[in-house]
């Protein structure tokens, strides 16, 4: 068997079975895997509304299996093709519903995966649960795995909480169902694919998982989602699809996509790429002088500022971090963030701005 190498096939679609083309494909050659599967519905009878009108359901052929088993050995089959092709460092998403997510999370486990997070999408606008026979199913569950216990996977803390206003990016995402412009149609009008993803949900997976210029696989690319965010956000993307149909929707799409000319704009300044700045530099510049106290938030502890950059108070002495945990007994501390100073007006300002002040100063 000829394989194909990752680099010929990057950002294009292939019309092939997925597990077919992985188990063709260059091993630990894939930075992110995005997994949409079918989610074995199990749909009997059609599906409709009190006034007797039909609901979209899911009745294509590639969501019908023979049994629990019959789908337990598929997702067992493009599941060890996906940890094949995964770098040591790399990770997988995937998608589901409570008809699948469950067994998918097991097989994922049994293979080695190591489970970092469950992400729920939270569906604002779901669709009701018309026979009211059950609770309105609003959400969906996204499994998010690590190659390893041991992979220094990629995770974009930092972007996540800029997203989110400064605020740490919770488990549980708000996002509406995809609807009006971004839904695909078909001739006739009609939804393209039955169960298309937003494009926020995957612009937030590709955001906090990878980096600028990672290839990035969907092995069930439908109407090409994956595939337009990674081109908007400066990422490779590969995508394998049998339906011809869908696969013609998702390339219109992703041509349409206007590539960011500037590299600049896609990356993103975090904490730790920032040049690192001692408190004791914050004393020497004469921002803060020796014998200069310093409370926390809530003026509930204090510290006096010593010539060495180094705090005292009554429970302890060293850097802005050991004497900030100390105050808390806690086992660790942000003294940057932790620490205030009493300015002119006597208004508590965060020791952190000075930090800042003091980046913008040289330039960094």
């Amino acid at each position: 068997m000829k394989i194909r190498k990752t680099k010929d096939l990057l950002d294009t679609i292939i019309n092939d079975d997925c597990i077919k083309v992985m188990a063709e494909m260059e091993e630990k050659s894939i930075d992110l895997i995005f997994a949409d599967p079918p989610y074995n519905l199990q749909l009997g009878e059609a599906l409709l509304r009190p006034d007797n009108s039909n609901v979209s359901g899911v009745y294509e052929e590639w969501d019908s299996f023979e049994s629990m088993d019959a789908y337990d050995q598929y997702t067992l089959a493009w599941m060890r093709q996906a940890r094949r092709l995964l770098k040591d460092d790399g990770a997988l998403w995937v998608i589901g519903s409570y008809h699948n997510i469950f067994r998918v999370g097991k097989i994922l486990q049994d293979l080695g995966f190591w489970i970092l997070n469950d992400i729920i999408w939270d569906k604002v606008n779901p669709m009701p649960n018309f026979k009211g026979t059950r609770f309105t199913n609003a959400h969906e569950t996204m499994i998010w795995a690590s190659k390893s216990q041991n992979s220094r996977y990629t995770f974009n803390y930092e972007a996540m909480k800029a997203l989110n206003e400064d605020t740490q990016m919770r488990s549980d995402w708000h996002i509406p169902l995809c609807t009006g412009k971004e839904r695909l149609k078909d001739k006739n009008g009609d939804k393209l694919h039955p169960t298309q993803k937003p494009e926020a949900l995957l612009y937030r997976v590709v955001v906090s998982s990878t980096k600028v210029g990672d290839v990035v696989l969907d092995p069930f690319f439908g109407t090409g989602t994956t595939g337009a965010i990674a081109k908007k956000l400066g990422r490779h993307f590969i995508g394998i699809e049998k339906d011809k149909a869908y696969i013609k929707g998702a390339q219109d799409r992703i041509d349409e996509v206007k590539p960011v000319k500037d590299r600049a704009c896609l990356e993103y300044m975090t904490k730790k790429k920032m040049p690192r700045i001692p408190f004791g530099n914050v004393v020497e510049r004469g921002f803060l002088q020796p014998g200069d106290m310093l409370f926390d938030s809530a003026r509930k502890h204090w510290a006096v500022v010593r010539s060495d950059g180094t705090l005292k108070s009554d429970k302890a002495e060293g850097s802005i971090h050991q004497v900030g945990a100390a105050e808390q007994n806690a086992p660790a501390c942000n003294g940057w963030t932790y620490w205030y100073f009493e300015n002119n007006k006597h208004e508590l300002v965060c020791i952190d701005e000075l930090r800042v002040a003091l980046r913008a100063e040289r330039g960094l």
